[in-house]
């Protein structure tokens, strides 16, 4: 919380800054201050009284004892230089202070708004990196479970492949074996006709000998 001089010496700098142009003084603690037309009493009156703490616009000094002044209603004479005063009076003070004072604790309770919502965003990305961790962990397993399946999978296509090939060798041997076979049956039927002519002709020459190896019967001479 900033001090009463600090925020002091703050509202100098701004009253400062703010007379680019023309000085401004302030009414002093004089209840009412007139305003005259010229430098002097007998001068007449253009402001019956201005409150002490009015802010007015420094014209003009004079050795008189009077500076010119100018209102913030627009009002330009002349007033005693004793009423006034280049600071403010101790009321506009302490109501400055005030506001100040005030707009200080608002100051104050939107930056602790402020801080509760980013205290409030910050647990909340605090636990969506650890969801984000945890969901990145999931992730780097799963991929090393794809990874060990793609693995398995090409060991699969090899071994496929490996059976293909052994499939087909086995293919082309099944294809040599029935050429032989048929070649073998060939044969087979080959010898079996020649056996059979081999066998009739047997039979023939066997029919044509056996007769001729009979004794002839001689004939009886005393029948």
């Amino acid at each position: 919380m900033p001090s009463f001089k600090s925020l002091f010496c703050c509202l100098l700098l701004a009253v400062t800054a703010s007379s680019a142009l023309a000085e401004t003084v302030y009414v002093d603690d004089t209840l009412y201050a007139p305003i005259r037309s010229g430098e002097g009493t007998q001068y007449r009156i253009l402001h019956s009284g201005v409150r002490s703490g009015t802010p007015l616009e420094l014209i003009e000094r004079s050795e008189s004892g009077y500076s010119r002044v100018r209102t913030p209603d627009g009002i330009e004479g002349w007033m005693i230089t004793r009423y006034l005063t280049e600071t403010p009076i101790a009321r506009e003070r302490l109501e400055s202070t005030n506001r100040q004072l005030t707009q200080s604790r608002e100051t104050v309770s939107s930056l602790r708004s402020e801080l509760a919502t980013v205290t409030e965003e910050r647990d909340t990305l605090l636990n969506s990196e650890g969801n984000l961790e945890a969901r990145a962990g999931r992730l780097s397993q799963e991929l090393q479970e794809i990874k060990t399946v793609a693995a398995d999978a090409l060991n699969l296509n090899q071994r496929n492949e490996e059976l293909r090939n052994e499939n087909q060798k086995i293919r082309n041997e099944l294809e040599v074996l029935a050429a032989e076979k048929e070649r073998l049956e060939a044969n087979t039927d080959s010898d079996f006709m020649l056996i059979g002519a081999g066998l009739v002709l047997l039979g023939i020459i066997l029919a044509l000998i056996v007769p001729a190896l009979k004794p002839t019967r001689k004939t009886d001479n005393w029948a």
